[in-house]
């Protein structure tokens, strides 16, 4: 995926208020940009970081920018939240995600479980196997060298999510829990078990009931950002 729009880069001042960053742009002004992003940001909102800001794609939007990467280290880190499905979709249709080849159909958002939209729904699978519900994390968090984390904040909507995931397995169909690291520093995932241990709880339950697990990391730029490859799931004990 190429970002549609060059990217301005510049001087991450603070993050607050969950949705709103303010940062010093390389042309000295300083400017509020919208976070896309509902979570902890956990060693990702460090004042003085070089961030990458997209320009508003919405001539109605309240912010004239958004805030798409930062660098953490040497490496970087996509923010945006809203991009993993898109993402995910894309690695599906150029063969990348592997585990989800062979559907001839993909839709996305669709109704399913108790009030909920699976973010991708696969069908009609050339070789007869069930259809396939997948839910989409995005990961960011790493605490240890080389080492993803899910999640950077207490959520019990993804805990409910693994829940209904373990439902269309019990109704015969395939369920996938994906995770997409918007960093490719990663070897190795695991879930942040000290910060939401029910939902590491829920994802072993999921596991053992049928549910796939695959983390993929990213290659990105300030140009553009891709699914690249599968990295080693390690297990709660």
């Amino acid at each position: 995926m190429k970002y549609a729009h060059k990217l301005f880069h510049g001087i991450l001042l603070k993050r607050y208020k969950r949705f709103l960053a303010d940062v010093k742009l390389d042309s000295g002004d300083i400017i509020t940009a919208h976070c896309a992003n509902t979570g902890s940001m956990l060693g990702l909102k460090e004042e003085g970081s070089e961030v990458w800001l997209s320009p508003a794609a919405n001539p109605k939007a309240k912010l004239d920018y958004k805030w798409e990467i930062v660098k953490v280290g040497d490496s970087l880190v996509g923010i945006n939240t809203t991009l993993p499905n898109q993402l995910a979709e894309e690695a599906i249709l150029n063969g990348t995600l592997k585990e989800l080849q062979g559907y001839k159909n993909i839709r996305r958002e669709m109704k399913y479980g108790e009030n909920s939209r699976i973010d991708l729904f696969l069908s009609n699978h050339f070789d007869g196997k069930p259809d396939c519900y997948v839910e989409v994390k995005s990961v960011t968090l790493s605490r240890e060298k080389g080492i993803g984390e899910f999640p950077d904040s207490v959520t019990s909507r993804g805990t409910k999510h693994l829940g209904e995931l373990v439902q269309m397995i019990e109704n015969g169909k395939r369920s996938v829990m994906l995770y997409i690291a918007q960093r490719n520093d990663l070897q190795r995932f695991k879930v942040a078990s000290d910060i939401d241990p029910a939902y590491a709880d829920a994802l072993k339950v999921a596991k053992d009931k049928g549910v796939e697990a695959y983390c993929y990391i990213c290659s990105i730029t300030p140009t553009g950002i891709n699914v690249s490859n599968r990295v080693v799931t390690l297990e709660k004990k």
